[in-house]
């Protein structure tokens, strides 16, 4: 740590005049800073010298005046002499290089302002009756100078006196020294970056140069203004008022002085600047070689410049001519008037060009103000994205994804982890977190950041570490621990982005020696690590009710939040890959970085985002090209670029699907400006959005903005009931109406914390004019020209199959003529939105973003056309015509060995299993009672599952409690570590089983271990298991237990806590294969023909 210290005399004393003692070094250091430091020294002591003598020597002629001497503000040499009052006569200055001197003959020595020239005034002569006596003198003149032996000052050149100071100074002056050798100086200056995140801003000047009356000064003010007032940024202004009255009060307007002007004023904007305040500089400055030292001065430093150039022509100039300055030019009563008769040297490549008499002046504040905002100047973090558009929250991209070369190390490591299941809706969520949407989140959330979120609906951050609270949302909360300062920095988070688990997956994270887990999706796959996981109670009713602020069992996200497990889980997360879906929309899908890439790439200086729930019709096309006009128009903005984004989650049943939406968008980019209902894709990119629709209204729309924000866009626009839905019939103040106040979501979202610099478009109501066929804003004047085109009424019109109406003749009943203005939507986009409507029952749609995978099944099976994951998927055995038949119970060697076919492979939680009814007996997934595909949601299975073949629990076959079989195939828990695939046949050691009760029906589960397990050949039995596997069978019981409560079913039980040894277990399974028998006819048992079961295979009654 440097420490701060003041530079070293050039030479050191002691008390009494006595040098210190001190080393030869020392001393050939401290002989350096002298010569270093000499030549300023001795400028500074001429200058000194030169003024005492200026306010001692008299004029020529003349008494000294008791009043001294000042000059006044400005840029035109002319202006002063214009501005003197009559009866004054022009001194002619001692060189070329200094301005006219005004020696003011009045009667009196007071010192009078002057808007804009240097005026000297001094008291009369004595001898001297009338102004008329004073006379014109020259620096060659021959007077005598009654100076009493001293300097003559008109034979002074102050100009070339200053310029020798500055030449023989060394530009940097050392002002600290670090606290250890080697250390750079800057170690003693609190960094740039640092002092600019603390400030919320960047320093930067704006230099603006032009002729007198250009607009310099308004311009500057009306920028200050809108800085300070509507943003609070640090801005000050300079001009001639504020320092020709102090640090360039003893300046003329000689050429010199001018420069000198220029520079001094060039210092002061560099050190406020570099102080983090935006300043702005209003100087005439006519000369190029001036500014551009100033700017040399500026890059020196690394401190961003802009050189602002107000061109007008002189003839406007002379038109507006605010103090009539131009009309005494003009006449002749000023001379050296910069631009008409002393040059001005234009810039030659100004940053920025303005030409104010072809603009307003809130329009020129609003140029500066933008170029600002696309630089970064108002943000104190260090630009991320590309210029025009904000960084992502916390000021730092976010992207989760394990380096490539990386992956399959970490995917090693996962395996070895304790496995927690994630969801589809959770893969959703993670997707969130790992591309950036929610950034600066880099997990899913502790207790502390979640209590903030449903608080605050948003976090505090220090990104910068500030406050030593960068690490605040990646570490354990700890409620002990109360931080001495906040952190600096509220950002919008308004949705809570957690992860459930159950007390099964809790237990195996806290006996586990890893400080990590691996997510794994419903299909089995490890998808992500989680570090440093963070367990805490799920506090589900606290979550709804502060999240939605309804009461409404029946409401589709609120009933997910109840179906989780009871803890949660926060932790940062490591993407094991590119999350995809494979359901042919990835292409749609971009990373918040690909998105801002490609905002770039199209020339993008502001983004604009659009979100879309429902097919986009061509009043939505109109509001989003009307949106870009006027961004351009009213916000200054060249390129804008709209962002089509859909929902791409999550979603509830009823809602149009994600496919539906996507083609039809597609449709609308293909059509171009072509059709009204069409647009640009040249001005526009289509990226899904991968949340999860919470339908939490005011609460979720701030999310909806906010995570737009971090991929690169500025407003969002947003309509009437943004996020809200109807109530369900079990809502208790809204059934079956709106939740939420329409009004209410664009209301809180323009005022909510943390929501920054986003702006917001409102989503206005539109029409369809029947006079040219244009969905638009209605003209009041003529309202029987617009019809209405509700979205209920757009459905009904899709379901019906509707055509599109004649173009000259539109009925006012469409549903009634069953037909469409052929202006409301681009035709392909219809033709699929028809399609949908006519067909919604057909399940072939892609309602929400959810996995499409492969089974992961044998080479020696195959499947149907259907898509796994779905009710209609089936596999079937290639060599067998039946799983359950065919296939012999044993292989054909081996003691207490079974054939094990796989159902459901190792960390797989699709409910798969044989379907006894259908013909062939395939394996597909099971259904809950809504049709809906059934998963366990319990936790992972950390066992590949499925059935011995040829045996069957008949419910005739009672235990000692009085249990019947469960009418299935003899199940199987393979406890194995390698995942088996769905429908092989793998030879199993049998080790023992365990009886579990369910729901009153004797469901027997052996427990066996392949026979080509790595630890195959030293287990036998399960003692040899718990020797090998220590707990192996304490989580077995414990997984049939408590596998149904997750979904809110009362826990199972066992017959008996100990489980049977590996003969019973074999008698167990000799007799279901002799009930199978009997089931096939081929027994000595009879077995009623009612139970509904497909037998027809070979290896049963078949052929």
């Amino acid at each position: 740590m440097a420490r701060y210290a003041y530079a070293p005399l050039s030479v050191e004393e002691g008390r009494g005049g006595s040098r210190l003692p001190h080393s030869a070094s020392a001393e050939a250091e401290r002989a350096s800073k002298v010569n270093e430091r000499m030549p300023m020294f001795v400028g500074i002591c001429v200058l000194v010298a030169i003024t005492f003598v200026l306010s001692r020597s008299p004029q020529a002629g003349v008494p000294a005046a008791p009043g001294g001497a000042v000059v006044g503000g400005g840029g035109n040499a002319a202006v002063g002499v214009a501005s003197v009052p009559e009866g004054t006569a022009t001194v002619s200055s001692p060189s070329h290089a200094s301005a006219p001197v005004v020696v003011a003959t009045t009667a009196t020595a007071d010192v009078k302002k002057v808007d804009n020239g240097p005026v000297i005034q001094i008291s009369p002569p004595a001898t001297s009756s009338s102004a008329s006596t004073a006379t014109t003198t020259s620096a060659s003149s021959t007077t005598t100078c009654d100076c009493d032996g001293k300097v003559d000052p008109k034979t002074i050149d102050l100009g070339s006196l200053r310029a020798a100071a500055l030449d023989a100074t060394p530009p940097h002056i050392i002002e600290c020294s670090a606290a250890s050798d080697g250390e750079s100086q800057s170690a003693c200056h609190l960094p740039p970056a640092t002092r600019y995140a603390a400030l919320k801003q960047k320093g930067a000047t704006l230099w603006m140069t032009g002729c007198s009356g250009a607009g310099k000064t308004t311009i500057a003010t009306a920028l200050e203004d809108r800085l300070i007032k509507a943003y609070g940024k640090h801005v000050y202004r300079l001009d001639g008022d504020n320092l020709r009255t102090g640090i360039n009060r003893d300046l003329t307007f000689s050429e010199a002085d001018r420069a000198e002007s220029v520079r001094r004023t060039g210092e002061i904007a560099t050190l406020f600047a570099d102080a983090g305040v935006i300043t702005l500089v209003g100087l005439i400055s006519p000369y190029r070689a001036d500014r551009d030292a100033v700017r040399k001065r500026h890059e020196d430093q690394g401190i961003p410049y802009y050189e602002i150039f107000l061109d007008v022509p002189v003839d406007e100039l002379k038109k507006r001519d605010p103090k009539g300055q131009y009309a005494r030019v003009e006449s002749g009563e000023l001379k050296h008037f910069t631009c008409i008769d002393d040059p001005y040297e234009p810039p030659l490549t100004p940053e920025i060009t303005l030409k104010t008499h072809e603009l307003e002046i809130e329009q020129s504040a609003d140029i500066l103000f933008r170029r600002l905002e696309m630089d970064g100047i108002l943000e104190g973090a260090p630009k991320l994205s590309p210029p025009g558009l904000p960084n992502p929250d916390g000021d730092e991209i976010i992207d989760l994804h394990v380096p490539e070369h990386d992956r399959a190390a970490r995917m090693e490591e996962a395996k070895t982890l304790p496995k927690v299941l994630i969801t589809d809706l959770d893969l959703n969520w993670l997707q969130v977190i790992g591309e950036g949407w929610a950034a600066p989140l880099k997990g899913f959330m502790r207790e502390g950041t979640l209590l903030e979120v449903l608080h605050f609906n948003s976090i505090l951050v220090d990104p910068f570490n500030l406050t030593e609270n960068y690490a605040m949302h990646s570490s354990t909360t700890n409620f002990e621990e109360f931080k001495s300062h906040r952190p600096p920095d509220r950002v919008s988070m308004s949705v809570p982005i957690t992860l459930s688990c159950t007390g099964y997956t809790k237990d195996a994270i806290e006996s586990s020696p890893h400080n990590a887990v691996a997510l794994t999706s419903q299909m089995g796959n490890i998808i992500a690590i989680l570090r440093n996981p963070e367990i805490y109670p799920n506090r589900k009713e606290e979550i709804v009710t502060r999240m939605f602020g309804v009461i409404d069992p029946g409401h589709p996200y609120i009933e997910q939040i109840y179906k989780g497990g009871d803890y949660l889980i926060g932790g940062e997360v490591e993407l094991l890959d590119r999350i995809r879906y494979n359901d042919g929309l990835d292409k749609w899908r971009k990373t918040t970085k690909e998105l801002t890439d490609e905002f770039r790439d199209k020339g993008a200086d502001t983004v604009y985002a659009f979100q879309t729930r429902n097919p986009t019709h061509a009043g939505h096309a109109y509001l989003m090209r009307s949106a870009g006009e006027n961004l351009k128009k009213e916000g200054g903005y060249k390129n804008p670029v709209l962002w089509l984004s859909p929902l791409g989650g999550w979603t509830k049943e009823d809602d149009v699907p994600l496919d539906v939406r996507v083609k039809q968008h597609e449709e609308v980019l293909n059509s171009g400006l072509e059709h009204p209902g069409g647009l640009d894709p040249a001005t526009t990119v289509m990226a899904i959005w991968p949340a999860p629709m919470v339908y939490a209204g005011p609460t979720e729309v701030q999310f909806h903005a906010k995570s737009r924000r971090s991929a690169g866009a500025s407003y969002f626009v947003v309509g009437r009931d943004p996020a809200g839905m109807k109530g369900s019939n079990l809502a208790v103040a809204h059934p079956d109406d709106d939740l939420y106040d329409g009004d209410h979501g664009r209301y809180v979202l323009q005022n909510s914390p943390g929501i920054g610099s986003m702006n917001m478009l409102s989503f206005v109501k539109v029409m369809y004019d029947i006079t040219d066929n244009v969905m638009k804003v209605p003209d009041e004047t003529r309202l029987d020209d617009f019809i209405s085109i509700s979205g209920s009424k757009m459905r009904l019109l899709a379901r019906n199959g509707a055509v599109p109406c004649s173009a000259t003749d539109i009925p006012t009943d469409l549903v009634e003529a069953n037909c469409v203005p052929k202006g409301f939507m681009v035709p392909k986009g219809w033709d699929i939105v028809v399609d949908y409507y006519r067909n919604i029952d057909s399940g072939r749609w892609i309602p929400w973003s959810r996995p499409v995978v492969d089974p992961g099944a044998d080479s020696r099976t195959s499947t149907n056309d259907s898509k796994f994951g779905t009710g209609d998927f089936q596999l079937k055995h290639k060599d067998y015509e039946s799983f359950w038949h065919d296939i012999p119970m044993k292989p054909s060697s081996g003691e207490n060995v079974v054939n094990f076919v796989t159902e459901i492979p190792l960390l797989m939680t699709a409910k798969m299993e044989v379907q006894k009814a259908l013909s062939g007996n395939p394996i597909s997934q099971d259904s809950n009672s809504d049709g809906s595909p059934r998963y366990y949601t319990y936790g992972t299975p950390f066992f590949n599952y499925g059935f011995i073949p040829q045996t069957w629990e008949d419910p005739e076959l009672k235990d000692s409690l009085g249990n019947g079989g469960d009418n299935d195939p003899l199940d199987v828990m393979e406890i194995g570590s390698k995942r088996l695939e769905m429908g092989s046949i793998t030879p199993c050691r049998v080790l023992g089983h365990l009886e579990l009760i369910d729901e009153g029906e004797m469901d027997n589960k052996v427990i066996c271990i392949s026979l080509a397990d790595p630890d195959a050949g030293a287990i036998h039995s399960l003692g040899d298991l718990e020797r090998v596997k220590p707990g192996t069978i304490k989580r077995l019981k414990d997984w049939l237990k408590k596998y149904k409560t997750s979904d809110g079913k009362p826990e199972n039980s066992l017959a008996s806590e100990n489980p049977t040894d590996v003969k019973e277990t074999m008698e167990l399974i000799d007799e279901t294969h002799g009930r199978w028998k009997n089931l096939c006819g081929k027994g000595t048992g009879y077995v009623s023909g009612d139970h509904g079961f497909w037998l027809e295979a070979a290896g049963c009654k078949g052929r």
